[in-house]
């Protein structure tokens, strides 16, 4: 916390100031230049892009390199499962299926069932294996492609992962660990060893294919620090490393830094009904004046407003839309509980809908996922 925040996969405290923790883990902004050679190769530039929430990364210039030799790249991100999917976990599986899109890549989707058993406590491993069925039902329903996307629960594909984890881990030490995590003597055997189970996927094509192909990672900044201390040894292992892109939190209600799945009034759940979405974001902070009268005169401030920020990340993504909202919440025509109205039955559309198309894939799962 020396920087006044501290992200870690597991704890996610303060303020976070995004530009010092890119110093901090040696990542590389994304600038106009390389948004230029994106939307160059793929014809637009996705809303994600356009707006810095993918703010950062990881040697991805040498991936489009390599793309532009005609060496393409595969994706691999994933989600460990504790309870419901939030509106926050879906943003790098929304980024993620646009590249599939524009690039034509494959996927990986690693759903680590074992991960929040080790790290939490009052879990049982048959309860999240049973949620990582309903994490790939909300993930599917975004759209990725049959036949170039891959779900796998690491309890059911160990036999295929662990084989090369513990080349991983052969090289990864005790101190480097708990060190990066911040981990104690007391934390169990199989925690520690997690991160050479997630590096897996990060070289599994290459090991499938018996050349090197390169991976690109999207990801949010907490789950950074276990590719960190995997590339190296990915790299001594033969195989590229992996290029990684860096996604920004979506806020909490309150407007802390990032949405909490365990903190019930903070966060919409994807399964929740119209009813619990329009109460919590009728408690939504605003940023607003402290009047009517005042928000008139004087308007509200757009990047304190968690309203004008959960359209910015997710849902608006028509950029003169969203400047239209931006102006109303600036010039004060807009008041807070219009604004949050409006908000709430924006985001029931789009449950409703990602709801209706989850059910799809209900029968259809085998189709995507890979086992043992």
């Amino acid at each position: 916390m020396a920087e006044g925040f501290e992200v870690t996969p597991w704890k996610v405290e303060g303020k976070i100031d995004y530009d010092v923790f890119a110093r901090q883990a040696g990542i590389r902004p994304i600038d106009d230049g390389l948004k230029e050679r994106i939307k160059r190769i793929t014809g637009d530039l996705h809303f994600m892009l356009r707006r810095n929430i993918y703010y950062a990364h990881r040697e991805l210039n040498w991936l489009l390199d390599e793309y532009e030799k005609g060496n393409k790249f595969y994706l691999y991100t994933g989600i460990a499962p504790s309870g419901s999917m939030t509106i926050g976990h879906l943003i790098p599986f929304v980024f993620a299926q646009w590249l599939q899109e524009k690039f034509d890549a494959e996927i990986y989707i690693q759903i680590p069932d074992e991960e929040k058993f080790l790290a939490k406590k009052g879990l049982t491993l048959e309860g999240i294996h049973q949620l990582a069925y309903e994490d790939a039902l909300d993930i599917l329903a975004l759209g990725f492609k049959k036949g170039k996307t891959k779900i796998f629960f690491d309890t059911d594909y160990a036999g295929h992962l662990y084989r090369h984890a513990v080349r991983v881990a052969k090289r990864l030490t005790f101190s480097s660990v708990k060190d990066a995590f911040g981990m104690t003597n007391e934390a169990n055997i199989g925690w520690i060893f997690y991160t050479s189970m997630q590096a897996v996927p990060a070289f599994l094509k290459s090991v499938e294919e018996n050349r090197n192909v390169p991976c690109l990672i999207p990801l949010a900044i907490d789950q950074d620090v276990h590719f960190r201390l995997a590339r190296d040894v990915v790299e001594k292992l033969g195989y590229y490393k992996p290029s990684i892109i860096h996604a920004k939190f979506l806020p909490a209600l309150s407007g802390a830094s990032k949405m909490s799945a365990s903190d019930k009034s903070e966060t919409i759940y994807i399964e929740d009904d119209h009813a619990a979405v329009e109460k919590k974001i009728g408690r939504a902070f605003t940023g607003q004046q402290a009047t009517a009268e005042l928000q008139k005169r004087y308007g509200g401030d757009v990047d304190k407003c968690v309203v004008c920020q959960y359209y910015r990340f997710f849902f608006e993504q028509d950029d003169r839309k969203l400047e239209s909202i931006f102006h109303a919440e600036r010039s004060g025509t807009m008041l807070a509980g219009e604004h949050k109205a409006h908000l709430a039955k924006t985001i029931n559309a789009y449950l409703d809908d990602l709801r209706k198309k989850r059910e799809y894939y209900r029968d259809r799962l085998d189709d995507y996922i890979v086992r043992d």
